[in-house]
């Protein structure tokens, strides 16, 4: 799986680390990523660093290793990405329309009740 913004072992390690809780060690993700693809510990020890160099991972010591978690949920780096697209993407009208007009019908309800709950903060 891809995700935007990111090389593809990026993505994968990205991908592992937003779905666990809490911090986890480069160990961890080795583990993970083995299983579905031949890869070396090191590897997966220098995406972790550079990773971490980007501001994407934060880490901490924990005994000889580190152990890392992502500075954004997934949700708030898809949000980050939606809103580089909107604002690169030429007239905002237009991107806007043409977006709205893709939504399923649950998405479109969706978006009404974040809309609304926007509108009113105060839940009344």
């Amino acid at each position: 799986m891809r995700v935007r913004g990111f090389g593809e072992l990026e993505a994968a390690v990205m991908d592992r680390l937003w779905s666990r809780e809490g911090a986890t060690t480069v160990r961890e993700v080795f583990d993970d990523l083995l299983a579905d693809r031949e890869i070396a510990y090191t590897t997966v020890m220098s995406t972790m660093d550079n990773l971490h160099r980007k501001g994407w991972l934060e880490r901490e010591r924990v005994g000889k290793a580190f152990a890392y978690w992502p500075t954004l949920t997934r949700e708030q780096h898809t949000a980050r990405l939606m809103r580089e697209a909107f604002e690169g993407g030429g007239r905002s009208d237009v991107v806007l329309t043409h977006f709205l007009e893709q939504m399923s019908e649950e998405e479109s309800a969706t978006l009404r009740d974040a809309l609304r709950r926007l509108a009113d903060p105060g839940g009344a």
